[in-house]
């Protein structure tokens, strides 16, 4: 057998200088595993598990897995699981956006470095998926996702909860002072009690539907709850087509092209789905040299309508949105504008999916293409000089009474300064100012935290306020919502129109056409610009990943991917 057509452990020798060798001392370790010599000679499927005592999300995982290796057993296959970095969303430090391209290169050279033929990714909480994504791509070996689901929903009182929109929701009632500490502390533990991805249409779910829109994922798993048989049978169906990928590949660079990207953008907006989805569906198809247009997003958000009723936009919860149809009854609703000739891992084009029966599908939670929950999608990216490079609002979240403003700044030069100063009663502010954030960008030492989503300071929502203009280089999580606009780019941090707005300054936001203006001169804006100086650490005074980051890390409107990591022309 050639070097070129081996599988299983005959793939990519450890190099000793002698092939035989290298494949007798292998097998001779691998049998220490109590593998027989008639499964050595099988091919591989590998399952990079993201399991983590830090992620609640993956709580589920040994389970899953067992499932998962059934599935390759069924399909002739060699299952052997391999672990990877995890990204539990709220146990990191200072944000998990930072350490997503960390996970995205240990994937990716997992999967390389070791034997195997095609891989199963197990993930789920909102970094993994894409950073699996990502690394896949590189290497470019036939994979399968497998996401963890969503959590079931759990109750206070009269009232159904999910996290993490309803988080945020009481949140905002107890800096109010609508309830008390007693009553949030009885919250929080009702919040999340089962496993899986939160219960919203947040970063987590909206990539799940990303990966099954791009064909990633098996059709109809994104919705599947956690807890559900169906997750496992679920996990058991990719461990099998996985291994009959071996004898077939497809691999990620077919499945992810320019047109299944663009039939990802349409999903989101129709979900209404995450602006964090934005950066990371950027970041993997760049990874494969496709570009993603802000302004294309534009285009396709003018004629994409928003179809789905869940939470943080809508009322319902994703288990609402797994019994009423899931993806594919957004992708029928969504077929006229889809590429139906795209691909997905069992080979199926996406016309072909969409000939099948769509059986029940609930209008409650799932609206019909005629009869929209909004016309526009739910994203709109935003240019103007605030924003050369653009800017991102979810309307669909968002007080559309606030589109159309122009308000005085009120502006936050970091975190901490938020932080020390937003609930100051003495803070100079009106319900119809700006608040503007600086310095939260990938390139601030913050590291591009879901801290858009700027809390009311507490002297105006003790008095009602419930929704003001915010600006920042920041992301909010998914399951937020608000008229709050972010990813500004360039940031603060690098010098960025952003990092020259002054508290009293005049903005202007034009959602109809697209706008974020400073209303400041030129000159003084150059004034400005010639007296800026630069808070950042340099590279070179880091050390270990910090300093990697620092001086590697694009900007948002590039997926906050590493520079280096981007396709290389061999040519």
């Amino acid at each position: 057998m050639s070097k070129d057509d081996a599988q299983g452990l005959a793939r990519g020798l450890t190099n000793y200088g002698d092939r035989d060798f290298s494949i007798y001392l292998r097998r001779s370790f691998a049998s220490s595993m109590g593998y027989s010599s008639e499964v050595l000679k099988k091919p591989i499927v590998g399952i990079a598990n993201s399991f983590s005592g830090f992620n609640n999300c993956h709580r589920h995982f040994p389970e899953m897995v067992e499932h998962v290796k059934r599935g390759v057993l069924l399909g002739g296959g060699l299952p052997i699981e391999f672990p990877t970095i995890s990204l539990g969303e709220v146990f990191l430090s200072p944000t998990s956006l930072k350490f997503r391209n960390l996970m995205a290169m240990d994937t990716e050279e997992m999967i390389r470095a070791q034997p195997m033929d095609a891989v199963v990714l197990m993930g789920g909480c909102d970094k993994t998926v894409p950073a699996q994504l990502m690394g896949a791509a590189s290497a470019d070996l036939p994979a399968v996702q497998l996401v963890a689901g969503p959590m079931m929903t759990s109750r206070y009182g009269e009232e159904r909860l999910g996290a993490c929109t309803d988080c945020r929701r009481f949140w905002g009632k107890y800096r109010a002072g609508e309830i008390s500490g007693d009553e949030i502390g009885d919250v929080e533990g009702r919040l999340a009690t089962t496993s899986g991805t939160c219960a919203v249409m947040g970063t987590a779910s909206t990539m799940a539907c990303i990966a099954e829109t791009l064909g990633m994922s098996l059709p109809g798993t994104a919705a599947i709850p956690a807890v559900h048989a169906d997750r496992l049978r679920a996990a058991e169906a990719s461990g099998l087509a996985a291994a009959r990928m071996i004898a077939n590949p497809i691999r990620p660079s077919q499945v992810i092209t320019a047109k299944s990207v663009e039939n990802a953008i349409r999903v989101l907006l129709a979900l209404g789905g995450s602006t964090n989805a934005i950066i990371h569906l950027t970041a993997v198809a760049g990874r494969l040299g496709i570009p993603v247009s802000l302004k294309r997003l534009n285009e396709l958000s003018d004629e994409t309508p928003v179809l789905v009723n869940l939470k943080p936009v809508g009322q319902n919860y994703m288990e609402d949105f797994f019994f009423a149809g899931g993806v594919g009854a957004v992708l029928r609703e969504l077929k006229p504008l889809l590429h139906l000739d795209t691909i997905s891992v069992t080979g199926e084009t996406l016309g072909d999916r969409l000939e099948e029966d769509p059986g029940y599908v609930d209008r409650r939670v799932i609206a019909s293409a005629d009869k929209p929950l909004e016309p526009q999608g739910g994203l709109v990216a935003l240019f103007g000089n605030l924003a050369e490079r653009g800017a991102i609002l979810k309307r669909s979240a968002a007080d559309a009474s606030l589109f159309e403003t122009e308000g005085r700044a009120v502006v936050f030069s970091s975190l901490e300064d938020m932080a020390a100063r937003v609930d100051d009663p003495d803070l100079d502010i009106a319900a119809d100012d700006i608040m503007v954030l600086q310095n939260a960008g990938p390139r601030s030492a913050s590291g591009m935290p879901e801290a858009g989503y700027l809390p009311i300071p507490r002297k105006l929502s003790s008095k009602g306020v419930k929704d003001m203009i915010r600006i920042s280089d920041a992301r909010m999580s998914g399951t937020a919502f608000g008229t709050i606009v972010l990813h500004v780019a360039p940031e603060a941090s690098i010098g960025g129109t952003l990092a020259l707005v002054r508290t009293g300054d005049r903005i202007r936001l034009s959602v109809k056409d697209k706008r974020i203006e400073l209303l400041v001169d030129e000159d003084e804006l150059d004034r400005r610009r010639a007296d800026w100086v630069s808070e950042l650490v340099p590279p070179e005074r880091r050390r270990g990943y910090d300093r990697l980051y620092a001086a590697e890390v694009l900007q948002a409107d590039e997926g906050c991917d590493f520079a280096f990591l981007q396709p290389v022309d061999e040519n």
